[in-house]
């Protein structure tokens, strides 16, 4: 595929930086540090600690009527707003330099503006003294720096946010951790901000300088290491993947900047699909939520939490908000980790996968995708390119469970999801995800068996986690023995009687 040849460029302190011939695997933390920009600190290396948080802008397509999300293709020619102006929290560490391209750059060098006062996000942390041994806080620092602005891109005569919540506050810094323990001032600060002098960002200007950075013909990143292609439509990406079968495809890079880090891998070629409008879709039509196959979990998460709210707890917890912010759904099934939170939940709620190859595009059930340890049905030449989740049938029960040593911003031991209807006081329509205890993510066909057309009753629910607890064979690792994974899944499968009890006293009494 040959796409123009263009040097890397991003905004900056209002200033457009162009990196010539950027390496591959080059990494936006090593870059900063690089260009004496010490700030931003390397902790983890793995996006798990929170101290590189950087903040980037970008545009985001503006949504269609009738659409939850970005833009639906077959809407072409329409007549749209604007693209608005989108911060996110992200983690430098894991994140390829060359993803910026068309992006505004942040980081807490930044934030001190011309005459050299603070940030409302800087002096609150002073005036809270949230600053604790001092290595964590830039990155604190830049999540709520992400809080502070995330109304600025809405319209000039909407009010402007009276306060930050604890649970808001907490929410933003998920992905923060503090080795000092200094939790509370910190979420002090957060709740603070508004309370502060206000300051906000040209927002007209930042999107023109955006939009002038556009590359709608796609463009080749050529370094001395590699190429970096990135195409702006489904048949680039589709063409390079005919041509560089092997190359490796990103999108947000969440894994494969750990790959990168800590496996040491080199990739020469790369493919970023995150400029492909047509993988960025979010459509909720014919009864179904579509979602496309480089959707933000961000996104995903909130359109499919639009669909059924009890599962906002669940899906909040996946990892912390700057993974979120940069993960992408299809990227969470690709990578086909047993233990990637996503997976359970979508086989629980029937998810089906569209894949595309230059060839054509073929449907299939996500239960049939997994092949192996981290091996899927996706061939050489195919993309993930869109998720498709049917919307609730009436009297759907859905609980989605995650175990994990930490609350936040932690990887699950045991994941566990179960949909199911109760019609004439019998189960019908069960299907359970897991992950945790299997070489993949899988669905338990055996439990799901036993209670199909069986009383809705506890002892149907004992029996059937004996039987959930017998159906796979766990591992043991650092994170949970396989006797502890059997013992919590079966258990989470009877705290699902208890919850929906609760919630639904009418449900305790059938017998």
């Amino acid at each position: 595929m040959s796409l123009p040849s263009r040097p890397l460029r991003f905004l900056r302190r209002d200033q457009t930086v162009t990196v010539d011939s950027p390496a591959p695997d080059a990494m936006l933390l090593d870059w900063l540090r690089a260009q004496g920009d010490h700030g931003t600190r390397e902790g983890c290396a793995e996006g798990d600690c929170g101290a590189c948080t950087v903040v980037l802008a970008d545009l985001a397509p503006a949504a269609a009527p009738g659409n939850l999300g970005t833009d639906h293709p077959s809407a072409a020619g329409a007549a749209h707003p604007p693209p608005a102006l989108r911060l996110r929290a992200v983690n430098s560490c894991i994140r390829l330099l060359t993803s910026l391209d068309g992006c505004a750059l942040f980081t807490v060098e930044d934030l001190v503006d011309a005459d050299g006062g603070l940030h409302p996000v800087q002096q609150a942390m002073l005036e809270s003294h949230g600053s604790q041994c001092g290595f964590c806080t830039p990155g604190f620092v830049m999540s709520m720096f992400a809080l502070y602005h995330a109304g600025d891109g809405q319209a000039s005569e909407q009010p402007r946010a009276e306060g930050v919540s604890r649970e808001q506050a907490q929410q933003a810094l998920s992905g923060n951790l503090c080795r000092c323990t200094g939790y509370r001032p910190i979420l002090e600060a957060a709740q603070a901000l508004f309370r502060l002098p206000a300051r906000r960002l040209d927002v007209a200007a930042l999107t023109t300088r955006l939009l002038a950075l556009q590359e709608p013909a796609g463009q080749r990143i050529d370094g001395p290491q590699g190429t970096t292609w990135r195409p702006a439509s489904l048949e680039q990406a589709l063409q390079c993947k005919d041509q560089w079968p092997d190359a490796q495809v990103v999108a947000g890079t969440t894994d494969v900047g750990l790959w990168i880090n800590k496996g040491h891998q080199q990739p020469s070629r790369v493919i970023d699909l995150s400029s492909v409008r047509e993988l960025t879709t979010i459509v909720h039509a014919d009864g179904e939520l579509r979602l496309g196959g480089t959707v933000r979990l961000t996104e995903a998460f909130g359109a499919m939490a639009q669909q059924r709210p009890l599962l906002q707890p669940f899906l909040s917890r996946f990892a912390g908000l700057p993974v979120r912010n940069a993960g992408t759904l299809g990227g969470n099934i690709v990578n086909g980790s047993p233990i990637g939170d996503s997976m359970p939940l979508l086989l629980a709620l029937g998810a089906r996968l569209t894949l595309a190859s230059s060839a054509g595009s073929r449907e299939l059930d996500l239960d049939a995708f997994y092949t192996g340890y981290r091996q899927t049905a996706l061939a050489a030449t195919e993309l993930l390119a869109m998720v498709t989740v049917p919307d609730p049938h009436p009297g759907e029960i859905v609980r989605a469970y995650k175990v994990s040593k930490r609350f936040e911003d932690d990887i699950s031991a045991v994941c566990l999801a179960v949909a199911l209807r109760i019609e004439d006081g019998l189960i019908h329509h069960v299907r359970i995800g897991a992950g945790g205890v299997a070489a993949t993510p899988v669905r338990a066909r055996l439990t799901e068996a036993a209670l199909a057309g069986r009383p809705w009753h506890p002892d149907t629910l004992d029996e059937a986690a004996r039987i959930l607890r017998q159906e796979f064979s766990p591992i043991s690792d650092m994170r949970a023995s396989a006797a502890y994974r059997r013992e919590v899944i079966g258990n989470l499968l009877i705290r699902l009687w208890h919850e929906v009890a609760q919630g639904e006293p009418s449900l305790m009494d059938i017998r």
